[in-house]
């Protein structure tokens, strides 16, 4: 019997994409043949063709396989803000038949530590902004972009093929540990592919480049699927509204993703709409729900629907997609290609009706092959349902009689806070330095423009003195900017069960009910 859901798929697009048999370097190579003269990139005034980034990346890569000695399989950290030289160093990791692990520039040192030590990586590239970070780390070899001299050399000829390891992407859990989710060329470029004919990104495309490319929201939809259409990536280093309307005017942007507070801060901007934004035909998202107030604004403001997706660092972005043609509000949207996706009673499994409750579980092309150095946690992210495996999200969801997703609630404990992944165990265990601090839980409060932003419920040590305000600007000390708590509250005991457990579920309902 078909899916619900293929009675609303865009029309003039297959059902089903033929497996990958090339790999994302090959990608590159192939567009630079095809458009070599044409705009690759554009950030801060310099434009560069897709013949130079393929040269930049080749010289790159020969420095990192003769310079740094790195090898097939090697992992390569990438800790740098959105850049032009971003795209060249992760294609050049790639030519070296490398693995990109992307991290995002706010870490601090510490937590750069866990990352590096956990992949046993040789190598990191870093920009100005965040080299100093990886002072003292367990490294062999750290490239600084526009600094570290590049020795041109030749880098062999690659040896990578679809099914090799080529992106590791960290997501973290319930117990605070992050863990690298291992990408290959196919499982990436399903979903490059994927976005690239769901969005109608072709060469002529001109995409808005906002979201990090360390995220697996701007590393497919505004990086990847350009490379592999031959579109323009306009690249925003950090995220300014007013800078992205003038950016959108002065290039005649087509296509923009984004989390939803992007378009929150572009709409409410007092100068950014007197900018023309007329040329935003598509405007995909994802992270968060979109507040249909704000949807409704974009649309009567610049004629352009709100298309919402879902996905997960497991999936490598889009496991579902609204489909253009009939996009539905504060929606997840249909199974993309070759993608099935359940409803499921979160103990039994067993499959629930339209309308009713239960975990979303996914299963297609672009799941992660493991977690690095951690196959328990991979086995028991899967559930067998009727001969097949499924991923479980930890996102509680229902259908529509149409087959579309909703998502409700989480089983997972984390904070979405504006569209950024915030794991309380791992804010905990650095809470926990403070030593004004006996006990912490983290909790998610509501918050107008982040949807989700990050809360300490605290008990101070006997006799201990602290300002929240000191705590708060402590913690922006010891964790990535979106971490910190940005809110505080002070009791004299946390809830706890018969057993001892704090009652973090108890604390977070109270604060969702104030």
């Amino acid at each position: 019997m078909e899916p619900r859901h293929f009675r609303h798929w865009p029309p003039n697009l297959p059902r089903s994409l033929a497996p990958a048999r090339e790999t994302l370097w090959q990608v590159l190579e192939r567009t630079a043949r095809r458009f070599p003269d044409k705009p690759a990139t554009i950030y801060r005034g310099e434009t560069r063709t897709w013949s130079d980034v393929e040269r930049r990346a080749i010289a790159l890569a020969g420095h990192l396989r003769k310079a740094c000695g790195v090898r097939r399989g090697d992992r390569v950290l990438l800790c740098m803000q959105n850049s032009a030289d971003w795209i060249v160093a992760c294609f050049a990791i790639l030519r070296a038949d490398a693995v990109v692990v992307p991290l995002a520039p706010m870490n601090l040192a510490h937590e750069l530590a866990h990352y590096a030590s956990d992949s046993e990586a040789r190598a990191a590239i870093a920009d100005s902004e965040t080299a100093e970070r990886f002072s003292g780390l367990a490294l062999e070899h750290l490239l600084v972009m526009g600094e570290t001299p590049i020795r041109a050399a030749d880098p062999g000829a690659p040896q990578s093929a679809p099914g090799d390891l080529c992106l590791m992407p960290y997501t973290s859990g319930s117990t605070g540990r992050p863990k690298g989710c291992m990408h290959t060329h196919a499982t990436v470029l399903h979903n490059v592919v994927g976005s690239a004919l769901w969005k109608n990104v072709t060469p002529q495309a001109v995409a808005l480049a906002t979201a990090p490319f360390f995220h697996v929201t701007g590393l497919i939809h505004s990086f990847l699927a350009l490379a592999w259409a031959g579109g323009t990536i306009v690249v925003q280093r950090r995220w300014d509204p007013l800078e992205a309307a003038r950016l959108v005017e002065a290039h005649r942007c087509t296509h923009w993703d984004n989390v939803p507070t992007m378009v929150v801060d572009l709409l409410s901007h007092p100068e950014a709409l007197r900018h023309d934004v007329s040329s935003l035909k598509w405007i995909f998202g994802g992270g968060a729900a979109m507040p249909e107030a704000i949807a409704q604004k974009l649309f009567e403001l610049c004629g352009v629907r709100y298309i919402e997706g879902y996905g997960l660092t497991e999936t490598i972005s889009q496991t579902h997609i609204n489909p253009p043609q009939n996009p539905k509000k504060q929606c997840l949207g249909i199974p993309t290609f070759d993608t099935e996706a359940l409803v499921v009673d979160p103990e039994t499994f067993a499959p629930r009706a339209p309308g009713e409750q239960g975990e979303i579980v996914v299963r297609g092309p672009q799941l992660l092959v493991g977690y690095w150095k951690n196959e328990q946690s991979y086995r028991d992210a899967w559930v067998r349902i009727d001969g097949r495996d499924f991923f479980r999200t930890g996102d509680l969801g229902r259908t529509d009689e149409d087959g579309y997703f909703y998502i409700s609630d989480r089983l997972k404990r984390m904070i979405n806070a504006a569209g950024y992944k915030v794991w309380p165990a791992e804010v905990e265990a650095a809470m926990y330095r403070h030593p004004a601090i006996q006990e912490c839980c983290i909790i998610a409060s509501p918050d107008e423009r982040r949807g989700e932003t990050v809360k300490a419920v605290v008990v101070l040590k006997p006799g201990a003195q602290a300002s929240g305000d000191e705590i708060l600007a402590w913690a922006r000390t010891q964790m990535a900017a979106y971490k910190a708590p940005r809110r505080i509250e002070f009791v004299q005991a946390l809830p706890r069960t018969a057993s001892g457990k704090i009652q973090w579920r108890a604390l977070q309902e109270k604060e969702f009910g104030r």
